[in-house]
């Protein structure tokens, strides 16, 4: 399976969480994986999700990242509908700081499971569809693997950094 062929849906209620959103877009982006974008409340247009996520498939997806915030419902109708991975983002709230999204989101029902990541988590959203995606592509795989190589470096230097310039003189 090529790059080409991999397709990540992304898709949002409200254009209030595209902030969020556009974190895993970014990663995708990053990985050179294609992906379509939407905004579709599951609530405000019923019919119009189930074309969406009825027919995801049929477009090529393979993983569906849902943001959802307070009752959350759009990524649990996703997998409801969608057999392939479905990975939920709960969205930080008002009300209740995101806990109301994130419980609505992993307390799915046995047989409709999705995968949760963090309060307005879009970054490891993103990377968890490219580790889903790479099980099946080596050359992603690779990518994934400099990725986290990049990632120690730059842990390194800022230890390298403070070892040198001490914790008073780090950020100056």
């Amino acid at each position: 399976m090529s790059n080409a062929e991999m397709k990540v849906s992304i898709v949002m209620g409200s254009d209030s969480d595209m902030p969020v959103m556009a974190k895993a877009a970014d990663i995708l982006e990053e990985f050179g994986i294609p992906y379509e974008m939407n905004i579709i409340s599951a609530h405000r247009e019923p019919d119009t999700f189930f074309e969406y996520a009825k027919g995801a498939e049929d477009r090529g997806v393979k993983v569906i990242i849902a943001g959802a915030g307070m009752a959350a419902h759009l990524p649990g109708m996703c997998a409801a509908l969608f057999t392939l991975p479905v990975i939920g983002i709960p969205m930080h709230t008002t009300s209740l700081g995101g806990r109301d999204s994130l419980y609505s989101i992993v307390q799915m029902p046995s047989g409709i499971p999705v995968a949760t990541v963090a309060i307005n988590g879009g970054t490891n959203a993103g990377l968890l569809a490219v580790k889903m995606l790479a099980v099946a592509d080596e050359s992603l795989n690779k990518k994934l693997k400099e990725y986290t190589k990049n990632m120690k470096e730059q842990v390194e230097k800022k230890d390298a950094l403070l070892k040198e310039k001490g914790y008073k003189n780090y950020n100056k």
